[in-house]
């Protein structure tokens, strides 16, 4: 029987608004029902509580005086710190409504997202930067989630192996509380406030980690942001080692807007785009929760889908490898209830009008494969037989800012994507329509549709409906409803710096086995020579050598080659670049390399010859990749295909900042388990 990580190669599929090379999926070998203990998807209500929206009033951060005029410095203090959250659950025995432990970060109230940053850029009047002192309040000296103290985390690294030689196995969390880092994800901001994982910190700063001591000064939870940037749709997230899928799953996540001269949040903006109360911002993540509402984390032996998340990689664990039974990390992860902003299968009330929408996939490892679809009033299936076509909708943007509409009634977001679309509600007064999702409860092949049952991995699926809108508030004729996407026709960028003269460099994705047999994405190297030999592309683990040192002011073009069975989104820091091609090869694979583990095992990872181009043309960036992004899919291919095939991707950044940066892919499980490389830009 295939396994989770064997696939077949079945077509390609082309089109006017979209490429896209198509995967059969996988069998799984069994689903089990609805584990006793465990919330029941099923049997939580869909559609009934109101959305926040992180873009009201009451949910912001401004960087306004009093009067409305721009500070000179804004300055914000945000904690993270525990609390409890309704998220709409449901005890079904009774109805009561359920409350859950989550981190969040906030004032003088937290929450899960965290309050949302709205900044203006320096070109539309705004500060030089924004400094915001983020103070880690995590007093509790226990985590909400399992940790596994074996990997590769804060308070593994030890003294010859970290960089300012203090053995933090000295400490735990027990003893030293949670150590957090935060990252703005899209911003270009100074080395040392970017949110390296090894830039981490426990509560009142006590342990601080190794790369603090290559600062002037030293450590700081005060960070500053460049606000010389134009508008962007940006967000901040805990990044520390080891822990950001935890953390993040705990709840430190947020919105982080900056408006410029064209793009303002304003009714009133040149562009004519939609303006609050009809620009809404949405962070979609998917959870597990516990039949008593509190979070849920497979981790540990006998819990309910844990054979399906690690054994079912084949991986067979030493009993013995975590005293009384210990957690491990999971290969993926994927909740079976979908959160909006912090409520299960949400809704909001809108007017028959066009609406902006800035969506967010906020998950650890699910892509969303979205449309919009108009039901009957109460429906709350998206496949009921009421349902009509899928709505086109305008894909205005992405990461980071506007860039050339183009319309389509199917959008693929990608963990830790952000886009940028105008929905339609004119015409479907009194109708519900509901944000679909047809992307599976699996690894993401590349492929899309209602051929992916296979591969869900929970009965009676609800993960194929996100949120609905009730058609419902009276139209504001006093409010203009005049948005069209030629408005935004002078109105698009690319990346910084030109193709000509760019340095090329090859990267690659690779997906090995730890010393326990666990599955681990890596990252590595492909030659820059003759691709026709043996050994021609190298994996590495998180604290080798540093192999991808942009020169500081450099324009490079990567090669980012695929040779796994998955899609992964890939994130730069620091930088937005254009996504220029892709591109299919073929390769063999002969053995295997040895990849050195961070506690001196070894595992391993294939090795890589004879790589050699398969397509004598290559195929452009997508419908939705045509704005400045800093996050790009790399497609798969079949590795275990004969020849085996892959697919590379082309992207084109400018390096306008020295320092220690990283780049990773975003699937948080597998940037947790050393599919992350550090970023040198500069001495």
């Amino acid at each position: 029987m295939p396994t989770r990580r064997q696939f077949i190669k079945a077509s390609a599929v082309t089109g006017a608004a979209l490429y896209y090379n198509v995967f059969g999926g996988w069998g799984r070998a069994f689903a089990i029902p609805a584990a006793a203990g465990l919330s029941d998807p099923a049997q939580q209500p869909k559609f009934r509580e109101l959305a926040p929206n992180a873009l009201d009033p009451g949910f912001l951060f401004k960087d306004l005086n009093e009067n409305g005029g721009p500070a000179q410095r804004p300055n914000f203090s945000l904690r993270a710190r525990q609390t409890r959250q309704e998220t709409g659950l449901i005890d079904p025995r009774n109805g009561r409504r359920l409350r859950t432990d989550v981190w969040g970060y906030g004032s003088d109230t937290v929450s899960w997202p965290g309050q949302t940053f709205q900044v203006k850029s320096h070109s539309a009047g705004g500060a030089d930067e924004t400094v915001v002192r983020w103070e880690n309040e995590l007093q509790g000296k226990q985590h909400l989630l399992p940790v596994d103290e074996n990997l590769h985390w804060a308070y593994s690294l030890h003294g010859d192996g970290s960089a300012n030689g203090v053995d933090y196995r000295q400490y735990s969390i027990k003893r030293n509380g949670v150590p957090i880092v935060t990252h703005l994800h899209g911003g270009k901001t100074d080395f040392q406030f970017d949110g390296n994982p090894e830039f981490f910190y426990s509560p009142d700063g006590e342990v601080k980690g190794p790369q603090w001591d290559s600062v002037p000064g030293g450590f700081t939870n005060t960070f500053r942001y460049d606000n010389h940037v134009p508008a962007g749709n940006l967000w901040y997230h805990d990044h520390a080692l080891g822990l950001t899928r935890l953390n993040v799953y705990a709840g430190l996540a947020g919105f982080y807007f900056v408006r410029d001269e064209f793009d303002t949040g304003t009714a009133d903006n040149p562009l004519g785009l939609p303006a609050f109360p009809y620009e809404l911002a949405y962070a979609i993540q998917d959870r597990m929760f516990t039949d008593r509402g509190a979070l849920f984390y497979p981790a540990f032996p006998g819990d309910p889908f844990y054979d399906d998340f690690i054994t079912g990689e084949g991986a067979e664990l030493p009993p013995d490898l975590f005293p009384g039974g210990g957690p491990t990390a999971l290969a993926e992860f994927f909740g079976d209830h979908i959160v909006v902003n912090g409520k299960i299968w949400p809704k909001a009330n809108v007017e028959p009008r066009n609406y902006r929408m800035h969506l967010l996939n906020g998950t650890d490892s699910r892509f969303l494969v979205t449309q919009f679809v108009a039901v009957e009033p109460g429906v709350t299936d998206p496949n009921h037989p009421s349902a009509s076509t899928p709505l086109e909708f305008q894909v205005i943007g992405s990461d980071q800012g506007l860039g050339t509409p183009a319309p389509t009634d199917t959008l693929v977001i990608e963990p830790g994507g952000r886009y940028d679309v105008v929905v339609k509600f004119s015409g479907l007064n009194g109708k519900r329509v509901i944000l679909k999702n047809l992307g599976g409860d699996a690894p993401f092949g590349g492929a899309f549709g209602g051929d992916l049952d296979p591969e869900d991995l929970f009965p009676n699926r609800q993960t194929d409906r996100i949120m609905a809108f009730d058609v419902i508030v009276p139209l504001d004729t006093g409010v203009p409803d005049d948005f069209s996407p030629n408005n935004l026709a002078d109105y698009c960028r690319v990346a910084n710096g030109v193709a000509n003269g760019a340095t090329t460099r090859r990267v690659a994705l690779f997906e090995g086995q730890d010393e326990f047999g666990r599955l681990q994405p890596l990252l590595g190297t492909v030659d820059d020579g003759d691709l026709s030999g043996t050994n021609v592309a190298t994996a590495y683990t998180w604290f080798q050598p540093t192999t991808e040192t942009p020169a500081f002011d450099s324009t490079e073009i990567w090669e980012i080659y695929n040779f796994t069975a998955d899609a992964h989104p890939v994130h730069l820091h620091l930088v937005n670049f254009e996504i220029l091609d892709r591109e299919d090869f073929e390769y063999d694979i002969t053995g295997e390399q040895t990849i050195l583990q961070h506690n001196g095992e070894t595992g391993v990872a294939p090795n890589i010859s004879n790589n050699r181009n398969l397509t004598a043309t290559s195929v452009g960036s997508e419908y939705f990749e045509n704005a400045p992004k800093d996050m790009v899919t790399a497609l798969p291919g079949d590795p275990d295909g004969a020849p085996a095939t892959g697919q590379l991707v082309r992207i084109k950044a400018k390096f306008e900042k020295s320092g220690r940066y990283v780049w990773h892919c975003h699937i948080l499980s597998h940037e947790d388990h050393e599919m992350m490389r550090v970023l040198q830009v500069g001495p």
